[in-house]
C-alpha cells in the first residue's frame, strides 16, 4: 500500500461484496437477471459478485463488460480507442445489474445507460456500486451500496482489487 489512508481493508471488501450479493439475490431471486461491470473497476467487482452468487447461492447469471469510453461526455478519442466491451447475451428485456466500483458524480453511470440503451432495451437497470462517495452532478441514486464513504471533492477514493493491483481495500488519497 502506498502510504494512503485505508478505508476498508481486504474483510471490509469480502463483506461489501456478500452484502451487495446477497442483495441481488434478494431482489432477483431467480436466474433472471444478467449482470454487466463497467471497465475496469467494476468489471472486476461484477466477476466477484457473479463469482459469489453462484457459490452461495448456485446461480450462474451472464456476466459481461462494458466500456463506456465512446458514451461519456467529457473524453475525446484520437481514433485509436479499441472497445473493451465483452457482452455476449442480449441485455433486451433483461433485468440488468450494472455494477461500478465508485460512485462519484453521476456521470459514468449517464454513460453506461447510453451504452446500455445502444444494445437493446433491458427489462431493469439495478445500479449497484462498492462505494457511494456522494457529491452528484446528475440525479442518480444506486440501488445497492457496498459502503458511504462521505469525501471532500478535493480527495479521491481508489479501489484496489487481488486482481489488478495485488490486494483488496479501498483507499481515500
Amino acid at each position: 500500500m502506498n502510504g494512503n489512508s485505508v478505508f476498508m481493508n481486504e474483510q471490509d471488501v469480502a463483506r461489501a461484496i456478500a452484502r451487495l450479493s446477497y442483495s441481488v439475490c434478494e431482489k432477483f431471486p431467480s436466474e433472471d437477471f444478467v449482470i454487466l461491470g463497467i471497465h475496469t473497476g467494476g468489471a472486476v467487482l461484477a466477476n466477484r459478485i457473479a463469482e459469489f452468487i453462484k457459490q452461495n447461492k448456485g446461480i450462474a447469471a451472464p456476466v459481461g463488460v462494458l466500456d463506456i469510453t465512446l458514451f461519456r461526455d467529457d473524453v475525446a478519442t484520437d481514433g485509436s480507442y479499441i472497445d473493451k466491451t465483452k457482452i455476449d447475451f442480449s441485455v433486451a428485456d433483461k433485468n440488468l445489474i450494472l455494477v461500478d466500483d465508485v460512485l462519484y458524480t453521476g456521470r459514468t453511470v449517464r454513460a453506461a445507460l447510453n451504452a446500455i440503451n445502444a444494445l437493446g432495451r433491458p427489462k431493469s437497470v439495478c445500479l449497484t456500486v462498492l462505494i457511494d462517495r456522494g457529491h452528484r452532478e446528475l440525479p442518480i441514486k444506486p440501488d445497492f451500496v457496498g459502503k458511504n464513504v462521505p469525501t471532500h471533492s478535493n480527495q479521491k477514493i481508489d479501489v484496489k482489487f487481488k486482481e489488478t493491483d495485488g490486494y483488496d481495500a479501498v483507499e481515500i488519497l
